[in-house]
């Protein structure tokens, strides 16, 4: 959905306010002792697992074979993504929650604050799938952990690339991708004339993380050195202007219920930047465009980095079932359960070995999706964050849709941005 909450005269004052995020510190407490057998279930009657969205009855198909090597029983428990926090409120209150849950990258801040999740930096020697080193350095322990230990595991990784319809540019004169933001520009505007209701290029309007990727290409970052976060920098203006040209173009929709993949499918918006799901989705629902689409690295400006997304796992503190949990999320972290899993559903494998088996290093898509990895980042690790950013979002919206003044809308000083901490 699109929030749209800015007005005419919205500021960044919004980011101004400083925000204080508690510190925590976690400490493991479940009652089985990893590594002493003797002190251990032999089989715990069940592990719950919270997923997010609606990917539980994969989950239930992919753990299956761990249930029959096990004996243990999982019991996978969807969670729609608007509920996540809901439901995290209701556990904490309740004293009951999962043994494992799923915790999207945009989350990790609100379970670290929350200190639901075990600290399993002591769990490497005996579950070596789970030790830091497997991962992409942009999902580093420091990263996903900013006041140290290790709360969770990588489980898929998402970065964004440039989608685009071969076929449309070919009949539009365009011999290939663009790969600058000056060519990305020109092309949409190409792509756009070709007549009423044609557009070039897709912005969505929920999309938070755009503008900060556009930053980021300009070579800037948005958190200074000293944690604030500082939109008063030639870059962020750059990736303000880059954002708005489009629609100063008239490249881009501006109806906030436009759909992404109708939009790609039918040839409406033949260029926009969005993850592998959007493959799958594109397979599924339109084989006959088998040869007519193709993805690349996303444009660039100084550089061509994007968003690192995806999900993590992690285990629910206090759990009684905490060997059988670790046994679970070793298993989920190798690198042919990675790689089954994207077999079957489409996301990507955390585990960086995973790439190295066939079934993925002879996909053309996957080479574009692992040469974007390399280039890509992930959000900042806070709550604080998430506020900051959805009033930059909102900010360049009013801008686009609603005539709000840029000067007035962008003005503002800096906010400082604590680390997030577990509890």
């Amino acid at each position: 959905m699109i929030s749209n909450r800015s007005s005419g005269g919205l500021s960044l004052m919004a980011v101004a306010a400083a925000v204080s995020l508690a510190a925590c510190g976690s400490s493991a407490s479940g009652s089985e002792a990893t590594g002493d057998s003797s002190s251990a279930p032999a089989v715990p009657a069940s592990l719950t697992v919270w997923v997010m969205g609606d990917s539980g009855a994969n989950l239930e198909a992919a753990v299956e074979p761990f249930v029959q090597d096990t004996g243990i029983e999982v019991d996978v428990e969807a969670i729609p993504w608007d509920n996540v926090n809901d439901r995290l409120t209701t556990a904490v209150a309740s004293g009951e929650g999962p043994d494992i849950t799923q915790i999207g990258l945009s989350q990790l801040a609100s379970f670290l604050d929350a200190g639901v999740l075990e600290d399993l930096s002591g769990e490497l020697a005996d579950h070596p799938n789970l030790d830091p080193a497997n991962f992409p350095s942009a999902v580093s322990a420091e990263n996903l952990n900013p006041d140290g230990g290790m709360y969770s595991v990588p489980w898929v990784s998402d970065t964004r690339v440039l989608f685009y319809r071969s076929d449309i540019l070919d009949e539009a004169g365009i011999s290939a991708p663009p790969s600058t933001w000056d060519e990305l520009r020109a092309d949409a505007t190409t792509l756009a004339a070709r007549g009423d209701g044609q557009y070039g290029y897709y912005i969505p309007q929920w999309d938070a993380p755009l503008p900060v990727a556009y930053t980021w290409q300009t070579g800037t970052d948005l958190i200074a050195a000293d944690g604030s976060i500082d939109v008063d920098t030639d870059g962020f203006r750059a990736a303000v202007d880059h954002y708005l040209g489009f629609y100063q173009d008239g490249s881009v929709p501006t109806a906030g219920d436009f759909d992404q993949t109708t939009g790609f499918i039918s040839g409406t918006a033949p260029m926009l930047v969005s993850g592998p799901y959007l493959a799958n989705a594109i397979k599924e629902q339109a084989p006959e465009l088998d040869g007519k689409w193709d993805v690349t690295t996303v444009p660039a400006d100084v550089t061509s980095t994007s968003l690192f997304a995806g999900s993590n796992l992690g285990v629910w503190k206090g759990t009684e079932n905490l060997d059988a949990a670790l046994q679970l999320l070793d298993f989920l972290t190798e690198p042919a359960t990675q790689v089954a899993w994207y077999q079957s559903y489409g996301e990507l494998p955390a585990v960086t070995a995973a790439f190295d088996d066939p079934a993925l290093a002879d996909d053309p898509l996957v080479a574009v999706y692992a040469a974007q990895l390399q280039d890509s980042k992930p959000l900042p690790v806070s709550t604080a964050w998430a506020e900051a950013n959805q009033a930059i979002l909102d900010t360049l919206n009013a801008i686009a849709l609603t005539g709000a003044d840029e000067d007035q809308a962008l003005a503002h000083p800096r906010a400082t941005l604590a680390p997030q901490t577990a509890r």
